[in-house]
């Protein structure tokens, strides 16, 4: 139908003055009383009363058929501009809302009653609404306290045709703000947001957050400009206002005769049958129509973010309690009252927690896991997520255990995401097991670990002494081409130089030169160190020549690491000759290197070369490492030297838990061999202690005692 008929633009306004109007001074409630209506001859339609349904007849009189009337304006134009168009389209959209939940209403309360009945009920009630509205009165017929209004209907029906209008009305405004809000999600720079979020990891339900965060902070940006656009053309319009004001007192002749001449008013025509109800050509009055509505209105929810609600009062006092709490407070009793007071959702909590979070960081972690057990939170396994990557990152294991075992008991299986933070927080505690049962968890279901899974795993295994197993990662990381970084490469290869594995550290530093890695000064180091473990000086001495080749020079480590090799041999003459070379090369041998001839010189007893080493590192300004006092010990011990093998002695003994079971046997070892049996068990219990133990050193001490030797002295 064509609305333009009907109303007019002072309808419209008053309508929406009726709206703001009616939520400030009313607050209608649901029809508990009758609605009534005229009976008529040819109809055949009554109105009844909600709790009687006895006809009312004596409301005949009231019965009516739309005649003409007239419009207070301009003359009728069939041509309608962009904002005629525009209107037609709001109301039609109006009485289509308007007629169709009155609809449902008269359904309800009119059970017995047929469609020709409640359609005719309809044409009643609108067709007075309209006439009200057409004839300017719609102050008086809103106000229900108005007696003319009571006369035509019941106090009651006016309150439902309120109550439906104002539904109606805030319906359509939400409609209008979803469509402006539909149009900034769209916008460019909210999807050029959206593409840095989507590049630094952000998915799912996070992204949908930020997303309609980011349009809904644009929208009223938007809005906040336009209420400044509004405002300059008020003033404007004002200033305007009053000039005209000055020239209209020039023309106060003219104006009155202006003033005086009455609005030209037209006929609207007689309107017959029934209201079309029909939107884009599609019959709303089936009743199918409300169960799609019901659906379209159940996934709305979830494209459109619920606002929370206002706080105040003593609400907002509780509020104020929670954010002043200390961390060692229990801020359960509060947050039970908060939640008694405020019924709150979802979005009220989260707004909650936002407000604590920036206002009360230490007491955060502990309210945001109580809400965990909160029903109206509707904890998701996000949040169960977040909280354990907390904990992970602050190394409290058993906390986030406990978060675990809490999702597992509320039904809530742990996830990809969830998984890859227990294997990155299993890896930095070092805990082996745990971490790859939570890898094993992570492939059954059917993530592929990705670079930091694997880096995590590597370095796990490598902290539990175990490089071949890490090794075999690195080869499956290969298979999925994913390049291992170099310092994963350095990290196995230093792995398996510690545990002097020639074979392990071999494969690592062929493997890195065919991903195009080429050797440096620590990798040859590393090697030539693996080497002079096993005892192998030459292959040492290949990699340290290798080394120059490549033009680095070695440093004092690297020269460290191969006099060690040639100790292994005892080539002493090989290794004069190559310190000497590398001094005329200028090299200077530095603390690493006197440390390893001044236990090579002190176990082939040459006590003065190594009290002129020792000189040498004194004058260097650095005191002898604790590798240096334990060679020290063993040589004075068994040449004899009691006073200087004691004076070592304590230093070793104050160092006890630095020592490992190679240095207990070389000191407990000396000393029985210069005859100090006393200090020798004493350093034994200290061994056992630590936890080590040695059967040949309890042989070598009962022999001692057995034979009793007489302790020698210089």
């Amino acid at each position: 139908m064509n609305l333009k008929r009907l109303v007019n633009r002072q309808v419209v306004n008053n309508l929406s003055r009726f709206n703001g109007r009616v939520r400030t001074r009313r607050d209608f409630s649901t029809i508990t009383a009758s609605i009534h209506s005229s009976n008529s001859s040819c109809g055949g339609v009554a109105l009844y009363n909600f709790s009687n349904s006895t006809p009312i007849l004596s409301f005949n009189r009231y019965m009516h058929t739309i005649g003409e009337t007239k419009l207070i304006g301009s003359s009728f134009n069939p041509k309608h501009n962009a904002n005629d168009i525009e209107e037609d389209e709001t109301m039609n959209e109006f009485l289509s809302r308007f007629v169709w939940i009155m609809r449902g209403k008269l359904t309800e309360v009119y059970k017995d009653c047929d469609k020709q009945t409640i359609n005719n009920m309809l044409l009643v009630i609108v067709g007075k609404v309209v006439s009200e509205m057409e004839k300017g009165g719609l102050d008086q017929m809103l106000d229900v306290a108005v007696a003319t209004l009571s006369q035509e209907f019941s106090r009651d029906l006016w309150k439902t045709v309120f109550e439906v209008s104002n539904a109606v009305l805030a319906d359509m405004e939400k409609e209008k703000k979803k469509e402006k809000m539909k149009g900034f999600l769209q916008c460019e720079e909210v999807q050029e947001l959206c593409r840095f979020a989507a590049e630094i990891g952000i998915r799912g339900d996070m992204m949908r957050e930020f997303r309609f965060k980011w349009a809904r902070e644009k929208m009223e940006e938007s809005d906040f400009y336009e209420g400044l656009k509004r405002l300059r053309e008020e003033v404007k319009a004002q200033e305007k206002a009053e000039e005209e004001g000055k020239n209209a007192v020039a023309m106060g002749e003219e104006a009155a005769t202006m003033g005086e001449e009455k609005p030209k008013v037209v006929t609207l025509p007689q309107r017959h049958g029934k209201i079309n109800y029909k939107i884009y050509g599609l019959d709303l009055s089936n009743p199918k129509w409300a169960e799609v509505a019901d659906r379209i209105h159940e996934s709305e929810k979830l494209d459109w973010p619920e606002e929370p609600k206002p706080i105040s009062g003593k609400c907002k006092i509780v509020a104020e309690k929670i954010l002043a709490l200390k961390e060692e407070d229990d801020p359960s009793p509060l947050l039970a009252e908060w939640a008694e007071l405020q019924k709150p959702s979802r979005i009220d909590w989260l707004t909650l927690l936002d407000k604590l979070k920036e206002q009360n960081t230490c007491l955060y972690p502990k309210v945001e896991e109580l809400l965990l057990s909160e029903k109206s939170f509707q904890a998701n396994i996000r949040d169960y997520s977040k909280i354990i990557d907390a904990h992970a990152k602050q190394n409290r294991i058993e906390d986030a255990e406990r978060i675990v075992e809490k999702m597992n008991e509320n039904g809530i299986q742990p996830d990809a995401l969830t998984t890859n933070i227990l294997v990155h927080m299993y890896s930095k505690a070092g805990s082996l097991d745990r971490a790859r049962e939570a890898l094993e968890s992570l492939r059954r279901l059917g993530f592929r670990p990705d670079r930091e899974i694997y880096n995590s795993m590597i370095m796990v295994y490598v902290n539990a002494g175990q490089p071949k197993l890490a090794e075999s990662l690195t080869r499956e990381m290969e298979a999925r081409d994913i390049k291992p970084t170099m310092e994963i490469y350095m990290t196995l290869l230093r792995s398996f130089s510690q545990h002097g594995d020639v074979g392990g550290a071999g494969r690592i530093a062929t493997t890195m030169q065919f991903a195009g890695f080429q050797p440096n000064l620590e990798s040859c180091t590393l090697l030539i160190e693996t080497f002079g473990q096993v005892g192998d000086p030459d292959q040492a001495r290949n990699n340290f020549d290798y080394l120059m080749r490549l033009g680095h020079k070695p440093d004092d480590r690297c020269t460290a690491g191969m006099i060690a090799a040639y100790e292994k041999k005892n080539m002493l003459d090989k290794a004069l000759k190559l310190l000497l070379e590398l001094e005329k090369d200028g090299f200077e041998p530095g603390l690493a290197t006197d440390s390893v001839l001044v236990d090579w010189l002190g176990k082939l007893q040459l006590v003065d070369e190594v009290e002129q080493l020792l000189g040498r590192i004194a004058g260097q300004g650095e005191a002898p490492p604790l590798k240096i006092q334990v060679s020290l010990c063993d040589m004075y011990a068994r040449a004899g030297f009691e006073k200087k093998a004691l004076q070592a002695l304590g230093v070793v003994e104050a160092k006890k838990e630095q020592l490992g079971l190679h240095d207990f046997e070389r000191v407990v070892g000396g000393l029985t061999a210069g005859g100090f049996v006393q200090e020798a068990r004493r350093v034994h219990g200290l061994m056992e202690a630590q936890g080590f133990a040695s059967e040949n050193l309890k042989i070598s001490l009962t022999a001692s005692q057995a034979f009793s030797r007489k302790r020698p002295s210089k």
